[in-house]
């Protein structure tokens, strides 16, 4: 499932995937695969988009 959560959360931020990723350590292309759901993140990555992005784990990955 998508992750539009995490991608309206980046672009509230105004950041691309490549700011980002920088920030959280990993290739623009891990953000992409995450935000089209076809990558499970590590609970660490999750901990770090969550700060990068100022939300919490419910906000950006509990689905509803």
């Amino acid at each position: 499932m998508k992750n539009i959560k995490m991608k309206l959360a980046r672009v509230e931020k105004d950041l691309s995937q490549e700011e980002l990723a920088k920030i959280v350590g990993v290739s623009r292309q891990t953000i992409g695969l995450i935000e089209l759901g076809k990558y499970n993140p590590s609970l660490s990555l999750c901990l770090s988009i969550c700060k990068a992005l100022s939300k919490t784990l419910d906000q950006l990955f509990w689905e509803e």
